[in-house]
């Protein structure tokens, strides 16, 4: 009993630390990104976020990858699941998914600002064959997301891996360091067993992450579910049941989903026309990806791409 008050003063004192550390890293974002948009780095992997309004609801695709919210709010979904990321989050994604996104909460005053690290699923892998991690709690069955609250040990790295652009001749021996405790921070935390699934060779989730790299390499090719459950090396029931587990939608789903996406992204940057996106991404019927590219982007191709022009949308989101 007698410790118990020392305890909340303990608990207390790392809030206010955690508080601190998010600030810090905010100002450090902020300073690096001066204006609203998207700033890759120098270091691989590693881009910076500031945005300064609300945005409409978007469809995105999240890679392996770690986000960390130190300001404002957005909100993003999978299947029926919806995930809010505050400053005090961390969104990790250990598989391609397709999501979609909104920012909920930011302004010119208190923009919303994130960092986004993409994950090298080796050096998952290289931290996973140490030898403290070699016991294992079972599979888990989550989807390919999840969100955690942000601690001062991942938040430390964090920062320490944005010092670094302030000292690019560093970058190329320290850079590897950081990443690699930002990694282990994950996977000590509750939300590591998602990633530890999905990097372990002959885990069930392992192998349908393999399955869907192969449809994100192959999305304009016709879909045989019986080849595709081949690459996974899993029946495919087995496969259906991990696929929807993992991305909230069947093979068929998530292709139709990649290619529209795909295809509006070579319409915005490339140019291209929307027949010439459609047939590039694998559609043998212009009316058909018309159809479905309105079900899910809100409006025909072309007059999509006209509003993003206008709204003058990034070609990169977080």
């Amino acid at each position: 009993m007698a410790q118990a008050p020392n305890q909340r003063i303990t608990n207390r004192e790392q809030s206010l630390q955690v508080v601190e550390m998010r600030r810090e890293l905010a100002r450090k974002i902020a300073a690096h990104v001066p204006k609203a948009g998207a700033q890759a780095t120098a270091i691989p992997g590693l881009t910076l976020f500031r945005r300064t309004e609300p945005s409409p609801c978007y469809p995105a695709t999240y890679e392996p990858s770690l986000t960390v919210f130190v300001q404002g709010r957005k909100r993003v979904s999978l299947g029926g699941t919806t995930y809010l990321c505050d400053e005090s989050s961390f969104l990790l994604s250990s598989v391609d998914v397709p999501v979609v996104s909104q920012i909920v909460t930011a302004s010119e005053e208190v923009p919303l600002l994130s960092l986004h690290l993409k994950l090298d699923m080796a050096v998952v892998r290289g931290i996973l064959s140490q030898e403290e991690f070699q016991r294992r709690e079972g599979s888990s069955q989550g989807h390919g997301i999840a969100i955690g609250t942000t601690t001062v040990e991942l938040l430390k790295p964090c920062s320490r891996l944005l010092d670094l652009l302030d000292a690019p001749e560093d970058i190329p021996f320290l850079s590897d360091l950081v990443q690699r405790e930002i990694v282990y921070r994950l996977l000590r935390g509750p939300q590591g067993e998602r990633l530890r699934a999905i990097a372990t060779l002959g885990d069930q989730s392992q192998r349908t992450a393999k399955a869907i790299a192969w449809l994100r390499a192959n999305y304009a090719k016709p879909l045989h579910v019986e080849e595709l459950a081949g690459v996974a090396c899993m029946g495919m029931s087995t496969l259906h049941h991990h696929f929807r587990a993992l991305t909230a939608m069947s093979p068929l789903q998530y292709q139709k989903q990649l290619r529209l996406q795909v295809a509006r992204e070579r319409m915005l940057i490339e140019g291209l026309d929307a027949a010439s996106a459609a047939f590039d991404v694998g559609y043998e019927s212009a009316s058909q990806f018309n159809r479905e590219y309105k079900r899910l982007f809100g409006q025909p191709p072309m007059r999509d791409i006209k509003t993003r022009r206008l709204a003058g949308s990034p070609a990169v989101s977080d």
